[in-house]
Order: C-alpha cells, then structure tokens, then sequence
C-alpha cells in the first residue's frame, strides 16, 4: 500500500455544543461538471467511518460512555472529499485515520501514535496504514504493518468508473487465485532495485476477477486503459477504480488524456509518496 498525492481534507473545531457533527462537501476533480458524477451521497451520520472513529476515540479516552452518548464532547467535522467513494483507493480510512489525530489535538488527548492505530483497526482494516508514514505492507486484516524503503518517485494514472463497488460484496466472491505470483515483499524489493518491467508480472490483484463480474464498466476500463498504452494496468483495491504506474509524469499526462478522450469522467494523474515524512497533516480550528 502506497500514499498518493490525491487526498481529501478534513478539519475540526471544538464546539460547546455536545456531540459529532459530520458536514461534507465535494473538492477537486469530484466538484467539476466532468467528475461531478463521481460526487455521490457520502454519509454524515454513524455510518461515516470519520464519525466513527471520533466517537471510538471519545469512548477509549474516557470522554463518553458509550458511541452514541449525548454527552460527548462537541466536535465539528469539515470533510472535502477529493477521492471518489466506492472506488477502492481507502479514502474513508485516511478520513478516520486523519480525524483521530485532529480529534486528539481538539480534545488535548495523550495518546500514541500506535495507540490510534490500534483504534483505527477496530473501525477499519485499512485504516492503521495510514500511520505508517509511507510505503507499507499490510498483514493479518491489515494491522500489522511493514515499512517498505526504497521505492522510486513513480507516477501512476488512477481511473474510476461511474458504478462503484461494495468492498464487502466484492471479498465475498473472492476466491483464491492459483495463478498469482510473487509476493509483496518481491514486489517491493523489483521496484526499489528499479525492475520496473521485471515489477509488473509481480503485481496481481485477486479481487479485480469478481469485480469484473459484479461490474461490467471494470472490465471496460481496463481494456480502455490497455489502449492508452498503459503497461498492466489493475483494479485498485477492491475497486471499482483502476491505475497503472507511470515511469514518468509526462507519460502519466499522456494516459489520463486518452482515457478523458474516452469518455471516463474520473480520471486522476497522481504521484506516489512512498516516502512521505508526515503522514498526516490535521488542522485543528478552536
């Protein structure tokens, strides 16, 4: 699992007033006429990981009884969401993952790095990633996590179609693939030693085939992809969005143009930040 450069932005404030208020709003790519098909309803209620995991923290620091208490403290929540929703790409977990460290600057919590992490994990697999400050391989339901150094400043080309994906539904049709090969670690050593080519046999992704069942615009993508001239493209996460890496950030322009011209209304030239020295940035208002 590698950062990117697309993110949403999330900001608190404290409030006197008691409990977790979740306001959402559409930035970037998402807030366009092209990509405002993208901009589906995002939740702002318990059901929103970010409402979640400030209510998770409340809890774990001793400031509610219960989730759902009426007494917790007033927090404010501000989220512009840039990453697409139903695509795969972990936006919901980076928004928990970020709103526990604002959440715990807002309220003056001491609490550990780890510590969230741990919290993080109760609320999603994904979310402890977001800590590692980098390039990581995630293990066991994603809680264990492994530092990956060495990686080169690619590029990559992220697209998303219109119907998105339940990440759910898509691991319950998920069987085990025989044909893989490599493992992460092979994976992350080629890319490092800069086997670009060598890398990409190495890359697999074992949920791309029920996403391609469950979604017919996957498989389309895919093949739109392949025509642009990206080299292995792949479904990302559990999708429905999909990427390739880039050698070059002229080569990913060159890609994300074609597939514009094809019509795909999400499409987002990225860079990857397997490197990133802060790897959250929370802005904290009152």
């Amino acid at each position: 699992m590698v950062p990117v450069t697309l993110h949403d932005t999330l900001r608190v404030q404290v409030s006197d007033v008691p409990g977790i208020r979740l306001r959402v709003r559409f930035g970037g790519r998402l807030a366009t006429p092209a990509g405002s098909a993208l901009a589906h309803d995002v939740p702002t209620d318990a059901s929103n990981l970010v409402v979640r995991a400030a209510q998770s923290l409340a809890v774990e620091a001793g400031l509610a009884a219960s989730p759902d208490s009426p007494c917790t403290p007033g927090l404010d929540i501000d989220l512009v969401k840039r990453i697409p929703s139903g695509s795969g790409l972990g936006g919901g977990s980076s928004d928990a993952a970020a709103v526990l460290m604002a959440a715990t600057q807002a309220w003056r919590i001491d609490c550990s790095r780890d510590r969230l992490a741990e919290i993080g994990a109760r609320i999603g697999s994904d979310v402890p990633v977001f800590f590692a400050g980098g390039a990581a391989i995630a293990g066991g339901r994603g809680e264990r996590i492994e530092m990956v150094a060495g990686l080169p400043p690619l590029h990559a080309v992220i697209a998303r179609p219109l119907a998105g994906l339940s990440t759910a539904a898509v691991y319950a049709r998920c069987t085990p693939d025989a044909s893989r090969r490599g493992t992460a670690q092979q994976l992350a050593a080629a890319l490092a030693a800069g086997r670009f080519r060598g890398a990409l046999p190495l890359m697999h992704n074992s949920l791309e085939e029920p996403a391609r069942r469950m979604c017919a615009e996957v498989a389309r993508l895919l093949d739109h992809f392949a025509r642009a001239g990206a080299a292995h493209p792949l479904l990302t996460g559990s999708g429905s969005a999909c990427f390739a890496l880039m050698r070059s950030p002229t080569e990913a322009r060159r890609v994300a143009a074609r597939l514009e011209m094809a019509g795909w209304p999400g499409v987002f030239a990225v860079r990857l930040a397997p490197t990133a020295r802060e790897p959250l940035a929370a802005s904290v208002c009152g």
